[in-house]
């Protein structure tokens, strides 16, 4: 119905809804966009400049990025700007991140010997391959034999590597750097465009398939990543078929009364309990209570060392079925409760039984529903953090839970996930600088994990809502 303005009822509410759908839209994509910019920027080559200082503030040039540009208020009043710069070799000039005033700053030159190492301990080492005091003909030749020299090494796998690399400080100073200890090198100032992204995919792949060192603040997130995934599809595999059996039961079988009405409002009330609570039972009931009784009954031998007795992988995908088992259960129960009753009495009239009406008639068709439960399952249990704290999640696992030894499938093992390893890198991290990017790098694959594991289930979803049609609808 339109009113004398031509407004028709009903459209401030759809134009609120499609506002309130436009926000969430760019809010996500400006999330991601940050989360991009900062995480995975991080891997593209910065240029090094050598940065010399006014002489009254004592300061020896230095070899360095810069990160980022800020305005400080200084104690006496005022303003002063300063730059963070990235100087790297803390294992000799700590700290490898330091504010400098930018009224200090006397001279930035970009140097084609600068070169930055990427070490297996004490992070990027940053210096010159040629002495700054040198002739220009001499210091291009020196640059470009070592160069070469450790292009070779790079070849080889470390064990094979002999000899070390001298690095130039931008004062002069020179020290050696052993060749078994650099991962990747590269020299910035003197790389082109196509250098520079093959240099920056080539690090995004190292940072995917390479396990962490320093503390977290250097090397990749495989294992966090591989323990993500494996720990999401375990649970996955629990939660469901729990979830539909419970459904099945409420919906199908259980009479509809005032005891079934409570277990529903028991179930919904299940979906707001802190997760940390689901932690705190699943190390009270599945750790100790479960994996002791296992561990007297099959492995006493290797008591007092407990084998299930302990925090790991089944625990805590247990813990997270038990966590998302309420969002299972309504997503299931709903798209139980739009199935026509008059499929079910077609059936039942036919003469199949209540079972065989359920298996072949009810199931397929509520098919898209358990999808739903299990995508919304998935988001939820792939994020959380605090009850896996509690019942197997740690911050460096040597082993991954799953390898070429027998069982193959270590469900006792305790793992990295990603969540965790996010948490771990904000706030437990000795390197705060290092670690920021890797924050949101890390932060960025796991919204890209999440959105990959419900767009297969979306997908799915589609296929199977087109392949069951209602045939009466």
């Amino acid at each position: 119905m339109k009113t004398p303005s031509g407004w028709r009822s009903g459209d401030g509410a759809l134009w609120l809804s499609t506002g309130a759908v436009t926000l969430t839209l760019l809010l996500t994509v400006t999330l991601l966009v940050l989360l991009g910019r900062v995480g995975f920027g991080h891997f593209w080559p910065e240029p090094l400049a050598t940065f010399t200082f006014d002489p009254a503030t004592g300061q020896p040039p230095v070899v360095a990025a810069r990160r980022e540009h800020s305005t400080f208020a200084l104690a006496e009043g005022g303003m002063e700007a300063r730059t963070l710069l990235r100087t790297g070799n803390r294992d000799t000039a700590p700290p490898d991140f330091r504010w400098v005033a930018d009224a200090s700053l006397r001279s930035a030159r970009f140097d084609p010997a600068a070169i930055e190492l990427e070490r297996r301990s004490w992070g990027p080492a940053l210096g010159l391959l040629a002495p700054p005091e040198a002739p220009a003909a001499d210091r291009a030749a020196l640059a470009a034999r070592q160069w070469a020299r450790l292009e070779g090494a790079l070849t080889l796998p470390p064990q094979a590597r002999s000899g070390t690399l001298t690095l130039y400080g931008a004062d002069g100073s020179a020290r050696p750097l052993p060749l078994a200890e650099v991962v990747r090198a590269w020299r910035p100032n003197a790389m082109n465009l196509q250098d520079k992204l093959s240099l920056y995919f080539s690090r995004i792949g190292a940072f995917i398939s390479e396990p962490p060192r320093e503390a977290n603040t250097e090397g990749g997130i495989f294992p966090a990543l591989f323990g993500t995934v494996l720990m999401v599809m375990l649970m996955t595999v629990v939660v469901t078929p729990v979830g539909v059996v419970a459904a099945l039961y409420l919906h199908e079988y259980a009479p509809q009364g005032p005891l079934t009405q409570m277990l529903r409002i028991a179930v919904n009330n299940l979906a707001g309990v802190p997760s940390i609570v689901y932690g705190v039972f699943g190390l009270g009931f599945f750790v100790y209570l479960v994996g002791g009784s296992l561990d007297r009954a099959f492995f006493a031998d290797t008591l007092p060392a407990p084998t299930f007795g302990t925090p790991g992988l089944l625990w805590a995908s247990l813990t997270l079925a038990l966590l998302t088992l309420p969002v299972m259960i309504v997503a299931t129960e709903e798209g139980l409760s739009r199935i026509p009753r008059q499929l079910r009495e077609a059936s039942l009239a036919l003469g199949a039984t209540r079972f065989e009406t359920i298996r072949h008639i009810i199931l397929p068709q509520a098919l898209p529903a358990v999808l739903t439960g299990v995508i919304l399952a998935v988001a939820r249990g792939a994020g959380e953090v605090a009850p896996l704290m509690l019942v197997g999640v740690v911050k460096l696992a040597p082993e991954l839970p799953l390898d070429g030894t027998f069982p193959f499938l270590h469900l006792d093992r305790q793992f990295m996930h990603l969540g965790f390893h996010i948490y771990d890198l904000a706030f437990q991290s000795p390197n705060v600088e290092a670690a920021r990017p890797l924050v949101y790098a890390s932060a960025l694959l796991l919204v890209l994990m999440i959105v990959l594991l419900n767009l297969g289930a979306v997908l799915l979803r589609a296929y199977l809502r087109g392949r069951h049609r209602d045939p009466l609808g």
